[in-house]
């Protein structure tokens, strides 16, 4: 493990490791086990995860919401910030005000996120139906990782096998804004880094997932919604359509008012293309989404 993450740092990367919780509450078989459990063993383990160079911990199987395990949450927090690592929580509870509490914690998953996709077909069914609720409901609550963006057709690395995504590429982009987590971990494989037009990857490569403000712009939960974060000076308006037949519809977006913008949009074959567009003087810009389609505004 040093020596990964020796050869992760040497390319600009730094690494989060994951651990499974395991105590009486958890009898999971995945592996490192019985090192967040316990006081003693997670700071000898933390004292060396620090001392190669691990940025941060991905905790995992929780116990339900006994105290006992809220203690555990707490525990792993305070003692992980003494060691200069940050948090993300799997197989969790929702946050509960942890990021005001504790400065290393990052994001919790308690939602059933995109792992479902893979497993599932039903899953990837109802995932254009579900990213119009989940803005509403989990991440109004606080910041959710889901895992975004997949771009396989289906969700397997040599895409002979799997589920089948009816999603489209742009949709895909634009969950990646719509989802809130200050650490998004992208569903990519490594063909996507050849199969991709470059301003694909170019975007994910600059998608800021931490924002200085959030507003609603429009939609209706089961139907579609369109989210707009700010970042520094720059805002990104994200579009999903969650049913099942196509869409034109009209949004205002005063803040980008008579502003060219770059738009990502929905090609007919479901791939992404992107084109310069100007937004007109009233703030008005219509938007054309597939069945299961989305957009991505980018502009300042």
């Amino acid at each position: 493990m040093a020596e990964l993450v020796k050869y992760a740092n040497g390319k600009g990367v730094d690494v989060i490791l994951w651990y499974n919780s395991n105590g009486w509450w958890n009898d999971a078989p995945q592996t490192p086990q019985n090192r967040m459990n316990s006081a003693p063993a997670r700071r000898n383990e933390m004292a060396w995860l620090q001392s190669i160079g691990v940025k941060g911990l991905k905790v995992d199987f929780f116990g339900g919401d006994k105290q006992e395990t809220i203690k555990l949450y707490e525990d792993i927090l305070t003692d992980a910030n003494q060691y200069g690592l940050v948090i993300t929580f799997h197989g969790s509870t929702i946050p509960r005000g942890w990021e005001r509490m504790y400065p290393n914690f990052v994001t919790s998953e308690a939602v059933l996120a995109s792992e479902n996709l893979v497993f599932h077909q039903n899953s990837l069914d109802l995932h254009a139906y579900n990213a119009t609720i989940l803005p509403f409901t989990r991440n109004a609550i606080g910041a959710m990782d889901f895992a975004p963006v997949f771009l396989n057709k289906r969700l397997s690395q040599d895409q002979t096998v799997g589920t089948i995504r009816k999603t489209t590429d742009t949709f895909e982009l634009a969950t990646g804004v719509l989802y809130q987590s200050p650490v998004q971990h992208f569903g990519l494989t490594p063909n996507n880094l050849e199969e991709q037009p470059q301003f694909v990857i170019d975007t994910l490569k600059m998608m800021p997932t931490v924002w200085d403000e959030t507003r609603y712009i429009a939609g209706q939960p089961g139907q579609d919604v369109t989210i707009a974060r700010r970042h520094q000076q720059t805002w990104w308006v994200a579009a999903v359509n969650g049913e099942n037949k196509a869409k034109t519809f009209d949004i205002d977006l005063p803040m980008l008012a008579g502003n060219k913008v770059t738009l990502m949009f929905d090609k007919k074959d479901g791939s992404a293309g992107t084109k310069q567009v100007t937004v007109s003087n009233s703030g008005k810009l219509t938007l054309n989404l597939l069945a299961q389609g989305g957009a991505l505004i980018i502009g300042r």
